[in-house]
């Protein structure tokens, strides 16, 4: 019964049967028809032009109070089933479509409770009117809506506290839907990090170590070859040749499982990983790597507390694939890892003092590497700017991320 349809019907049901008894049954002549009939129009113009609206906020917005129009609405009806009464006894029949009018308006129980004991007592005069002003009248119209008021404050209890349970029941259902998409996207994250760790593992196990083998072949064929007679100039530069092909094969193996490998949040904060991260690159390019940190203390006492966990793992993924294109394109011997947290933005800065991008442009990019770190920077509102640097020599990535961007896990995309 909460829709506008239903409702309508109701309301045009009952006081079509009301009409009907007080046109046939009234005992008190036309006057007393006229009055009932009168009352029970009151009723049915105050339900068109104020009821429907006031059932529909009440039901859709139950914490909104309610309006002038809304109290009128309730005055109108309690008065009206008052009135019919009094010219008609019979008319006390109207208290079962005003009773449910009330439970439905009310905003609070309390407030329910209060306007249902003052229809009965409205209603409870007008049969006390209808009924001659007696003693008996007064006790009999006591007895009527005694019953009535008792009946209609259990059926209103009995319903409003399914309605309760009814409403925590959806929100339960709401919150575990919700636990349930979120525990699927750490499932999915989950299974992506351990598929991205496997990857690299294989790479480094197979490819990693073929290209490792053979680098090794190929010296040991060439001091094999120094001991043969003759000229075997063009045998040595072919031999130089996959030497350095092998090389740089294995340098993009190790790059690619170094972008690959997890990050491990667990083993420290933000500051440790990053620095992790540089030394772990040092040790493998020969590139120098300076670390600077700004609003990240490296101790872990102020940490990258309160920084959010994609927020991470998006600046601990560009500075990785920041540090493979430096390996991969600058020729450097040096670069800078600069992380500044201020109070509204954190920015990954890697530069490198290399050979800077010439004729390349980043909007030219076509490979996984920068167009997917602007894709992941995109996700959680941030900005990817790549330029060559200020003095001419080298070039600047810079990773800037709003703090207050609330973005979905990132899960890894390397």
């Amino acid at each position: 019964m909460s829709t506008r349809r239903w409702w309508d019907v109701a309301v045009a049901g009952a006081l079509a049967v009301l009409a009907v008894m007080a046109i046939e049954g009234s005992g008190g002549g036309a006057p007393a028809r006229i009055g009932a009939l009168l009352s029970l129009a009151a009723v049915g113009v105050a339900y068109l032009g104020w009821g429907r609206l006031a059932i529909a906020r009440a039901t859709d917005r139950p914490e909104v109070p309610p309006s002038v129009a809304d109290t009128g609405f309730r005055v109108v009806v309690i008065v009206s089933c008052g009135v019919a009464t009094a010219f008609d006894p019979s008319m006390a029949t109207l208290q079962t479509l005003v009773f449910p009018f009330l439970w439905v308006l009310a905003r609070t129980y309390r407030g329910a409770v209060l306007l249902n004991i003052t229809l009965a007592t409205v209603t409870g005069l007008g049969l006390w009117i209808s009924g001659g002003r007696t003693a008996d009248a007064a006790v009999q119209a006591a007895a009527i809506e005694g019953i009535s008021l008792a009946f209609a404050l259990a059926m209103g209890t009995w319903i409003s506290r399914i309605v309760e349970a009814g409403a925590y029941q959806r929100r339960l259902v709401e919150e575990l839907t919700l636990a349930q998409d979120e525990l699927a996207a750490a499932q999915r994250d989950a299974g992506s990090a351990a598929e991205r760790e496997r990857l690299a593992r294989e790479i480094h196990d197979t490819i990693a170590q073929s290209l490792t083998s053979l680098v090794m072949l190929t010296q040991r064929t060439r001091s094999e070859l120094a001991a043969v007679p003759g000229d075997t100039s063009a045998v040595a530069d072919s031999l130089d040749l996959i030497e350095s092909t092998g090389r740089d094969a294995l340098t993009e193996a190790r790059a690619l499982v170094a972008s690959m490998s997890p990050v491990r949040a667990a083993d420290g904060d933000l500051a440790h990983t990053v620095t992790r991260l540089a030394e772990r690159f040092e040790r493998e390019t020969g590139i120098q790597v300076t670390v600077d940190l700004t609003g990240l203390d490296p101790a872990g006492t102020a940490g990258s507390a309160g920084l959010d966990r994609s927020l991470e793992v998006v600046l601990l993924r560009c500075g990785q694939e920041g540090l493979a294109n430096v390996r991969k394109h600058s020729g450097a011997g040096a670069a800078r890892v600069t992380i500044a947290r201020t109070p509204h933005e954190v920015a990954l800065t890697v530069t490198d003092n290399g050979r800077g991008l010439g004729a390349y442009r980043p909007e030219s990019e076509h490979g996984f590497g920068l167009t997917g770190m602007r894709d992941r920077v995109g996700l959680v509102g941030g900005r990817l700017e790549v330029t060559d640097a200020a003095n001419g020599s080298g070039t600047v990535l810079r990773v800037t991320l709003p703090l207050l961007a609330t973005a979905p896990s990132t899960g890894g995309r390397g």
